[in-house]
C-alpha cells in the first residue's frame, strides 16, 4: 500500500500555525484550527477549496455536532467554548468556562462539550442545550492532552502527558473513576478510541504507538516517528494515521489489536496535525512554513 498526494498543496490565507483538525464527512467539510489567525478554517472535503474562515479567538480544539453540522471550538485565551455556524460563517453562542482551553470533544447524545484545560488540572463540561458550564472534573497530573468518548458507555478517555496514563471520566459521576497506566508510552499525546473493536490507540513522544483494551490490557505496540502530535482513526477501515518529524505514517489495527505500519509519506516538517475523511479514506493535512500556509489531501493506494 502506498500513501500519495491526492491534491496539490493549496495555499490558504497566511496567518501561520495550525492545531486540531476534523472532518464532517456527511456535509463534506474539513475544519482546522488556524491558530495563527484566531480563526476556524473551513474547506471543501472533495476539492480542498477554502469555504471560509471564522474569527473565533485563539482556538485549539474543534468538534462537529453530527446532528446539525455546527462546530464547537475552544478558546485558548478568552476562556470560552463557542458554537459556530459554518454556513453563515458566524459564532452563534459562547459559554464561559473556568480556564483556557486546548482539546475538546463533543457527546451528541448527552449534549456535552468536554473541554480540556490547557496544561492544567481540569476538564470543563458545557451543556450545549443551555450553553453553560455545568461541571468541572478534577484530573490527575497537570498536563492533559487529547480525549475520546466511548459511544457505548459515554465515558471519556483522557491522555495525561506527565503521568503516562489515561484518565477515565465517568459520564454518570462526572469524575475520574479510574486510570489506565501506559508505561510503553512517554508523554502521551494523540488518543483515539475504536468503538467497534473497543480499543484505545495511544501515541507518545517516544516514537511508539500502542493499542490497549478499554480495561487497560496492552495488546500491541508499533514504532512510529518521534514527537507525534495529533493522530486520527478512520473508524471504517480501522486505520490510524500519525504526522510528525516530516512524515505521515499509517497503521492498520486488526480485530486482535495488532498494529502494523502499512504506508508512509514524507511531508513538510510543519505537518503536525491531520484528519481522516471516513467517507473517502483521504487524509487531510495542514501546515505553515516560511512560504505560507497550506492544505492538502493524501490518499492510500494499493
Amino acid at each position: 500500500m502506498h500513501l500519495v498526494a491526492a491534491t496539490p498543496p493549496a495555499h490558504v490565507q497566511t496567518f501561520s500555525g495550525f492545531d486540531y483538525m476534523t472532518v464532517d464527512a456527511d456535509r463534506r467539510r474539513v475544519y482546522a484550527a488556524h491558530t495563527g489567525s484566531n480563526r476556524l478554517l473551513i474547506a471543501n472535503a472533495d476539492s480542498g477549496a477554502v469555504l471560509g474562515q471564522i474569527k473565533v479567538g485563539p482556538m485549539h480544539g474543534v468538534a462537529v455536532n453530527p446532528v446539525n453540522g455546527n462546530v464547537f471550538t475552544g478558546d485558548g485565551e478568552a476562556r470560552t467554548v463557542s458554537e459556530v455556524d459554518p454556513v453563515t460563517l458566524s459564532v452563534i453562542r459562547s459559554a464561559d468556562v473556568d480556564g483556557t482551553i486546548d482539546a475538546i470533544a463533543y457527546d451528541p447524545e448527552l449534549h456535552r462539550v468536554y473541554a480540556v484545560e490547557d496544561d492544567g488540572t481540569h476538564v470543563f463540561i458545557v451543556d450545549t442545550q443551555t450553553m453553560k458550564q455545568v461541571a468541572t472534573v478534577k484530573i490527575p497530573g497537570h498536563k492533559p492532552d487529547y480525549l475520546a468518548i466511548d459511544p457505548e458507555t459515554r465515558d471519556v478517555y483522557l491522555n495525561i502527558d506527565n503521568l503516562g496514563e489515561v484518565a477515565v471520566i465517568s459520564a454518570k459521576q462526572l469524575s475520574v473513576t479510574r486510570t489506565i497506566p501506559t508505561p510503553v508510552i512517554k508523554h502521551n499525546h494523540p488518543l483515539s478510541y475504536d468503538a467497534e473493536y473497543h480499543m484505545l490507540l495511544i501515541g507518545g513522544k517516544n516514537g511508539t504507538v500502542a493499542a490497549y483494551t478499554r480495561d487497560g490490557k496492552l495488546l500491541s505496540t508499533a514504532s512510529i516517528q518521534q514527537s507525534v502530535d495529533q493522530c486520527d482513526l478512520n473508524p471504517n477501515t480501522h486505520m490510524f494515521a500519525c504526522p510528525g518529524s516530516g512524515k505521515v505514517i499509517v497503521l492498520q489495527l486488526s480485530p486482535a489489536g495488532q498494529l502494523t505500519v502499512v504506508a508512509s509519506l514524507d511531508v513538510p516538517k510543519g505537518v503536525n496535525t491531520l484528519a481522516f475523511d471516513p467517507k473517502t479514506g483521504r487524509i487531510w493535512i495542514v501546515w505553515a512554513d516560511t512560504t505560507g500556509d497550506f492544505l492538502q489531501a493524501l490518499s492510500l493506494e494499493q
